[in-house]
């Protein structure tokens, strides 16, 4: 067979690919075996700031819910857009996040887009809204009320 047929350079694809996820995963591991037994690096899916989980306590207060669930919904200019509900109890496959004293729970399929997400809290005179600091927005629309990944 040739060298330039499909068959053989897929062949090479898939030698060379898999070589270097070897190498990838030994390095991962070794650096897996050197953190600590027992120590807590996991960091949270979702940041509250001091002014969101202060404003989060007061609604479910209020309300006299244990949860409020974050999810994503398609809508809006950019695609997808952040919802915030009321709830009584965690589903299985919800994500817990217990950060300042308010317990917040992230529906499974929202969790890919909200990682690394800080949720923040603004009021002024012109608006008084829940902001989101995602980095894996890759845009947003004019009015920031939607976004994408």
């Amino acid at each position: 067979f040739s060298p330039f047929s499909p068959y053989f350079i897929s062949s090479i694809y898939y030698i060379v690919t898999n070589r270097r996820m070897k190498f990838s995963l030994f390095y991962l591991a070794e650096a897996a075996q050197q953190v600590p037994k027992g120590s807590k690096f996991k960091k949270a899916a979702v940041e509250l700031t001091e002014g969101a989980a202060n404003r989060l306590k007061a609604l479910l207060e209020k309300r006299q819910k244990e949860y409020i669930k974050l999810g994503v919904k398609k809508r809006g200019c950019s695609g997808l857009s952040y919802t915030l509900n009321y709830s009584d109890q965690k589903g299985k496959f919800d994500e817990l996040i217990e950060d300042k004293g308010v317990r917040l729970l992230i529906e499974p399929t929202a969790l890919m887009h909200v990682l690394g997400t800080k949720m923040d809290f603004v009021e002024d005179q012109l608006r008084s809204e829940f902001v989101f600091i995602n980095p894996n927005a890759k845009g947003t629309c004019g009015c920031g009320e939607s976004f994408t990944t």
